[in-house]
């Protein structure tokens, strides 16, 4: 395994356990909102000061990207860690045990390293660029799925409330081919779920960096594919993303286009 790996595993575990030991006592955390449907706990900013502490400890010459503090570190550094210390606040909030822990490492801008912890369940999902997605050891493929109409999809997209109407109609054609679509409330389990085949494909709108970057390596090594709403490779900048099994991706492109 890639040392760099083994220290974002061990920086995942210390936030999870963070995360567990708060999860014991919901009651007493203390949310605030950071915008519409946004919330943050003091466990978020507690659970990545832990994975800060550990990787920047490690290699103080990286940069970190985390949701609830910036960047740390030189602006222009060759190494980048991506983080989402506890993504799923919401389910977290109300004790749905559907949150997980999100460490990314990027090499000039090129995702090479990835780790999704889901404290609740101990899953630990990790993959490095050429060899292969690995949950809790057991190496993972994406499904072999290639009926639309049999695929189970995840989405993060808006509702019809937070649409227009052209806008809400492109989903609602994806979803009314596929046999289900599901919003499990953390983007990066979801995408982790694809990369193990427990979903078939997964589509997102207006997501971060820190929502995309350790999934979309645990999908692409697993044997699927990821891309924009154009089929193109601009998702880390646009925050629109399809992420799927080959066949049922292209089902999937084809189901977001217009009708005419």
């Amino acid at each position: 395994m890639h040392p760099m790996l083994n220290t974002a595993i061990k920086a995942a575990r210390r936030a999870g356990t963070i995360i567990n030991r708060a999860s014991l006592d919901p009651d007493r955390l203390t949310v605030a909102r950071k915008g519409p449907r946004d919330y943050v706990t003091e466990v978020d900013r507690a659970a990545e000061e832990a994975v800060v502490e550990v990787l920047r400890t490690a290699y103080p010459d990286h940069a970190v990207l985390g949701e609830e503090f910036g960047l740390q570190g030189p602006d222009q550094a060759e190494f980048q860690w991506i983080i989402d210390p506890l993504d799923g606040t919401t389910n977290f909030i109300h004790g749905l045990p559907n949150y997980a822990v999100s460490i990314a490492l990027t090499q000039r801008g090129l995702v090479t390293q990835a780790v999704v912890y889901d404290p609740s369940r101990n899953e630990l999902f990790t993959a490095s660029r050429g060899g292969g997605t690995f949950l809790n050891d057991r190496r993972m493929r994406v499904s072999g799925r290639v009926r639309y109409h049999e695929a189970l999809l995840g989405a993060h997209w808006p509702s019809p409330v937070d649409a227009d109407h052209a806008s809400a109609s492109r989903f609602r054609n994806m979803a009314e081919g596929s046999v289900g679509v599901r919003r499990l409330g953390s983007t990066v389990l979801e995408l982790a779920y694809v990369a193990t085949g427990r979903l078939d494909g997964f589509c997102g709108v207006g997501l971060k960096p820190w929502d995309l970057a350790a999934g979309s390596l645990l999908v692409l090594e697993a044997g699927g594919l990821v891309a924009d709403f154009d089929g193109e490779q601009g998702w880390m900048d646009s925050g629109n993303v399809l992420a799927g099994t080959p066949k049922v991706f292209t089902q999937m492109m084809t189901a977001l286009q217009p009708k005419a």
